[in-house]
């Protein structure tokens, strides 16, 4: 059949006419693919009834800003335009030759921020709790023995890991706000005998950083790995992988590096990886198994790497980046300002006649303060008042430290004078105008 297009008509017309409709009838305002659409529904109703019964949600019909705070908690800290912006960079692929020369860049930055020369370094897609979970499930096989250090909640979530795999685990445990002495710590790995001990550096639960010096070679002479969490402390506080005698250290990249969370440094040294690589059994996750990620990351020597999982491009940027900037201002003047500023902030709190939490001024984490609750006030009503009035984040407790103290964190970026000022007036502000208890 031969259709011809009648002058002034063009496609909407030449529809008309085949569907025997008058040119006049045919929604003349419309474009041709809604009278498309009208021909067909009109014929067929049931065509016209949505195949999607769930609607689309109308609070995503609207545009979401998110709001510019001060994070002044614990963690995650602000991030810094520089980083924000190298998130933003175009999207490669995993496995482009790019992104292993960024992956390779953040292995370089790792070793520097940790201080260690181990090849078995890498950043684990997750956040801090990734990292630590990779460390016990790497290093610690059914029915082995595991000693955790409890002085916080970190110690108690290592102990839950742990036993989610068939450890036998034991623990020291001291009162939030307390850390271990060198000869208690020998005197368990001797009753218990573990092949992994696991301890805190930062414990950002309690405010107290835990001294690290001997241990490492306490635990070697028990024949133990020892593990520590310097998620609250890298880059803020004095810390030595390889002088330490530490075999797996990890941490996060939301705290003092000032990126977003979601990527976790973690290392391990020589004599970590003889007791990860020669295992009985396969790790309990797939995703963490450092066999597959030790090649992802080329680590292991193989001339060719094997797709593992799609990594976080865009965090990949953003750790990068924060991990030049550590760089480029020098661990030592990172660890000196921490060390400085927290100075500050604790002489400003104690002329407020407000108690710091851990005694010992020696064992304060320069990172994460802990602020003794103000007797009287209801710690809720302090933050909640600060978050309302200054647009700024301070926390409660955690864990053991729950209803206990207020803890604020100053962090890499956010490690500077100015911040503290800003925190101690919405503290003298907080505490003029919320309720204080006569009982």
């Amino acid at each position: 059949m031969q259709i011809k297009h009648r002058s002034g008509r063009g496609f909407k017309g030449l529809f008309c006419q085949m569907r025997g409709v008058r040119l006049s009838g045919c929604l003349q305002s419309q474009s041709p693919d809604s009278y498309i659409s009208h021909i067909h529904t009109s014929n067929n109703p049931a065509r016209a009834m949505s195949s999607v019964f769930v609607p689309p949600p109308k609070c995503l019909q609207k545009t979401f800003v998110a709001p510019q705070r001060h994070m002044f908690g614990p963690g995650p800290s602000n991030v810094p335009p520089r980083i924000l912006a190298a998130g933003a960079e175009p999207i490669i692929g995993h496995m482009h030759p790019e992104m292993l020369e960024i992956m390779s860049d953040i292995k370089s930055g790792i070793q520097y921020a940790f201080q260690t020369r181990n090849n078995m370094t890498i950043a684990v897609s997750g956040t801090g709790h990734t990292a630590m979970e990779c460390a016990i499930f790497n290093a610690v096989e059914p029915g082995e023995g595991v000693l955790t250090a409890v002085n916080g909640i970190w110690g108690e979530r290592a102990a839950e890991m742990a036993e989610r795999i068939g450890a036998r685990v034991n623990s020291i445990v001291t009162s939030a706000g307390g850390y271990f002495t060198n000869e208690e710590i020998d005197q368990a790995l001797t009753k218990h005998k573990p092949v992994l001990f696991f301890l805190t550096h930062g414990e950002s639960s309690t405010g107290v950083v835990h001294p690290l010096d001997g241990i490492g070679d306490i635990c070697h002479k028990h024949n133990c790995l020892c593990l520590v969490d310097c998620v609250a402390s890298m880059g803020g506080v004095p810390l030595y992988m390889d002088k330490q005698g530490i075999d797996i250290l990890y941490s996060g990249s939301q705290k003092v590096l000032n990126a977003p969370p979601g990527t976790a440094p973690i290392s391990f040294s020589e004599r970590a990886c003889q007791k990860v690589f020669n295992r009985k059994t396969k790790p309990v996750s797939f995703f963490l198994d450092m066999t597959w990620l030790a090649n992802y990351w080329g680590c292991d020597g193989k001339p060719a790497r094997i797709y593992h999982h799609t990594a976080p491009v865009s965090a990949f940027y953003s750790l990068r980046e924060s991990l030049a900037i550590l760089a480029e201002q020098g661990l030592e003047n990172s660890w000196q300002r921490h060390k400085e500023v927290a100075e500050y902030f604790h002489e400003g709190l104690e002329t407020m006649g407000l108690k710091l939490f851990v005694k010992d001024k020696n064992a304060r984490l320069p990172t994460v303060t802990t602020i003794v609750a103000p007797p009287g006030y209801d710690w809720k009503e302090i933050t909640s008042y600060i978050m309302k009035n200054h647009n700024l984040e301070i926390s409660g407790g955690l864990g053991p430290s729950v209803g206990q103290v207020l803890r604020v964190g100053l962090m890499g970026g956010n490690s500077s004078k100015a911040s503290v000022d800003m925190v101690l007036e919405a503290l003298r502000d907080a505490l003029r105008y919320c309720h204080k208890s006569k009982v």
